[in-house]
């Protein structure tokens, strides 16, 4: 795991994490990279403060939820079924957090419990069934 800033050229590693249940969401379209690049308007922002070393889940989860994906605005214009991953999983019972992965167009959404992640997953196939669905354990350090 890695938190990449500017175009990929800044990366930080972050480790350990600690185990992150998660679902992947991808609405099965592709994004260019490059047209989300030209999309872009203005700048990339900054973030103050970098990520917690050594964090538990929750504080890991409240870090992530003070930063922000300046590719996703640009991407949903491009493709607008982005945003209704990110509101799927929003929608889903015990969903903590929900971002787009990159440029997109895959998008993950952070959970408490693996039974959480497994029932978002499951309706999600049965609601979107042309959209890839994977429920998956990121990192390994128990939280």
């Amino acid at each position: 795991p890695a938190w990449v800033r500017g175009i990929g050229e800044e990366i930080t590693p972050l480790h350990p994490i600690p185990q992150l249940d998660a679902v992947l969401v991808n609405p099965g379209t592709a994004v260019p990279t490059a047209k989300v690049f030209e999309a872009l308007s203005g700048h990339f922002g900054s973030c103050a403060k970098g990520p917690p070393t050594a964090p538990d889940r929750d504080s890991l989860i409240a870090w992530l939820l003070t930063q922000r994906n300046d590719l996703e605005a640009p991407a949903r214009s491009i493709e607008p079924a982005i945003g209704e991953v990110l509101a799927s999983l929003e929608q889903s019972e015990g969903c903590r957090l929900a971002r787009m992965s990159g440029s997109g167009a895959t998008c993950f959404g952070l959970f408490d419990e693996r039974r959480s992640v497994h029932q978002a997953a499951e309706r999600l196939r049965a609601e979107q069934p042309g959209w890839w669905v994977r429920p998956v354990v990121l990192g390994g350090r128990a939280a």
